[in-house]
C-alpha cells in the first residue's frame, strides 16, 4: 500500500470509529430515556454497527485504497442518526432498517468489487439507458405497480416489494454521463440564436427533450412531484457541467416549470398538493396535519432540543421516512438539524471535489451526477419539510427509513470511491512517471 493509501485509509478508520461513538452514545440516550436502564439489544446493536463499518472499511482498503477517507464516515453517522431516530420511533421498524443497512453495505462492496475501472460502464450506455427506463416505468404496470401514501412509486415482484425508481436514478446518470461525453461539443456550439441566447442544432436537444418528457410522465401518471424534479434537475446539471453554458439551466428550468403549470392546471392532486404548501391549516381538519405538526415540532425544539426520546415526534404521520427531519428537529433542535446540514454538505462538498479532481471526462461528468443526486434529493425533501417548496414523497438520504433509498445510495458512494481511487492512482502513476524522466535526464547529464 502507498504513504497516500495508508494514510487515507488510517484517517478513514479513525473518523469511522469516532462516528460509531457517536452513533452508540445516542442509542444509549434513547434507551436511558424510555426505560432509565441500558437497551437489551445494546450489545448485539453495537457488534453489528462495528461489524458493518469495518466490513466497508476493508472492502475500501482492499479494493479502492487510495479513495477519499471522508465519505464512508459521513455515512455511517448520516445512517447512524437514522438508526436511531427510528428506534425511538419504533423498535421493529429500527431492526427492519438494520437490515436494508445489511443489504446496503453488501451492495457497497458488491459495487467495489465489480465495478474495477469506472470507463467500463461508458460502454454500455444503452443498455443502462433502456434499463433505467425500464425501472422508471415499471410502477406502471397493472399488476406490478402500486400506489402508497397517494404515490405510484412502488412495485412488487412477489415477495419483493421496492422503489424501482432508486435504482433508475444510478442506471440514467450512467446513460447521462456517457452521452454528454459523446456530444459535448456540438451541445456548446450553439448554431440557433433566440435572443441572447445560442442553441444548439434541434436535433441535439432531443436528450432535454426526452428526458422532460420522462419527468412529466413521473410527475403526472405517478403523482411524484420529487422524483419528476430530480430526474429533470441531475440532467440538466450535469449539461451544464458538459458545456459550461447556462442558458441550458434557463431553457431546462423553464420547460419544468411549464410542464409543472400544465400539470397544475390539469391534475387535482398537484392542486393539492400547491394549495397545501401555501396554507396548510385548513388541512388540518381533512386528516392532513403531517406539514404542521412538523412545524410546531420545529417549534418545540428550539435552539437545543427536548432531548432523545422525550420529544413527541410520533405525533407526524409518516414521520419515519418523508418527515424525520423534523423529529430531528424537535428532540436535537436547531443543533441537531444544522448537524445534519452540515453533514450532507461535506457529504455533497466532497462529491464535487471528486469530481473536479476527475481527469476523464466520463468520470468528471459521473461523479458530478452522482453527487447532484444525493444533493438535489436533501433540498428537495428538506425544502418540503421546512415549507420552502412544494411536498414531495421522497426520502432524506441515509436517514430517512427505507430499504430502496438506502441501497441505492450506498451504491452511490461506493462509485465515488471508486472514481476518486482512480483519480488518485493516476496521480501517482504520473508523478513516478516524472520522477523517472527527471531521474533519466540527471543520469544522462552525469
Amino acid at each position: 500500500m502507498t504513504p497516500l493509501a495508508s494514510r487515507r485509509r488510517s484517517t478513514e478508520l479513525g473518523l469511522g470509529i469516532i462516528a460509531v461513538i457517536l452513533v452508540i452514545g445516542g442509542y444509549v440516550l434513547v434507551g436511558l430515556a424510555e426505560n432509565a436502564d441500558l437497551p437489551p439489544d445494546l450489545i448485539a446493536i453495537l457488534v453489528g454497527l462495528v461489524g458493518l463499518f469495518f466490513l466497508a472499511h476493508l472492502a475500501v482498503r482492499r479494493f479502492a485504497p487510495r479513495a477519499d477517507a471522508t465519505l464512508l464516515p459521513l455515512i455511517v453517522v448520516l445512517n447512524g442518526i437514522g438508526f436511531i431516530v427510528i428506534a425511538r420511533l419504533d423498535r421493529d421498524l429500527a431492526r427492519v432498517q438494520s437490515v436494508w443497512a445489511a443489504v446496503g453495505v453488501a451492495a457497497f462492496i458488491g459495487t467495489l468489487v465489480l465495478v474495477r475501472r469506472v470507463r467500463v460502464l461508458e460502454r454500455y450506455r444503452y443498455t443502462f439507458l433502456l434499463v433505467g427506463i425500464g425501472f422508471l416505468l415499471l410502477p406502471l404496470l397493472p399488476g406490478i405497480g402500486f400506489s402508497l401514501n397517494g404515490a405510484r412509486l412502488w412495485a412488487k415482484l412477489g415477495p419483493i416489494t421496492f422503489q424501482p425508481g432508486e435504482a433508475a436514478k444510478v442506471l440514467l446518470v450512467v446513460f447521462f454521463a456517457a452521452y454528454l461525453v459523446e456530444k459535448r461539443e456540438l451541445l456548446s456550439s450553439g448554431t440557433l440564436r433566440v435572443g441572447r441566447l445560442r442553441l444548439p442544432d434541434p436535433k441535439h436537444l432531443g436528450p432535454l427533450l426526452l428526458i422532460w418528457g420522462f419527468s412529466l410522465v413521473v410527475l403526472v401518471f405517478e403523482t411524484d412531484l420529487g422524483s419528476s424534479l430530480l430526474f429533470f434537475a441531475v440532467f440538466v446539471g450535469m449539461l451544464y457541467v458538459a458545456t459550461q453554458r447556462f442558458s441550458y439551466v434557463a431553457v431546462g428550468f423553464g420547460m419544468f416549470a411549464l410542464g409543472a403549470l400544465l400539470a397544475y392546471q390539469l391534475f387535482n392532486h398537484v392542486q393539492e398538493r400547491v394549495a397545501n404548501w401555501q396554507d396548510p391549516w385548513p388541512a388540518v381538519g381533512e386528516g392532513n396535519s403531517q406539514l404542521v405538526e412538523a412545524l410546531f415540532g420545529f417549534g418545540t425544539g428550539g435552539f437545543a432540543g427536548r432531548g432523545l426520546g422525550l420529544g413527541n415526534p410520533d405525533r407526524i404521520p409518516v414521520v419515519e421516512t418523508d418527515f424525520i427531519f423534523a423529529a430531528i428537529g424537535e428532540e436535537l433542535g436547531l443543533l441537531g438539524t444544522a448537524a445534519v446540514l452540515i453533514g450532507f454538505l461535506l457529504l455533497v462538498g466532497t462529491g464535487f471535489r471528486i469530481a473536479v479532481q476527475a481527469q476523464r471526462p466520463f468520470s468528471k461528468l459521473f461523479a458530478t451526477g452522482l453527487t447532484t443526486i444525493i444533493g438535489m434529493q436533501t433540498f428537495v425533501i428538506l425544502g418540503g419539510v421546512t415549507r420552502l417548496i412544494p411536498l414531495t414523497g421522497i426520502t432524506l438520504p441515509f436517514v430517512s427509513y427505507g430499504g430502496s433509498s438506502l441501497v441505492a445510495n450506498f451504491v452511490i458512494v461506493a462509485l465515488l470511491l471508486r472514481i476518486s481511487d482512480e483519480t488518485a492512482a493516476s496521480a501517482e502513476e504520473e508523478l513516478e512517471q516524472q520522477i523517472r524522466q527527471r531521474s533519466s535526464v540527471g543520469m544522462g547529464a552525469s
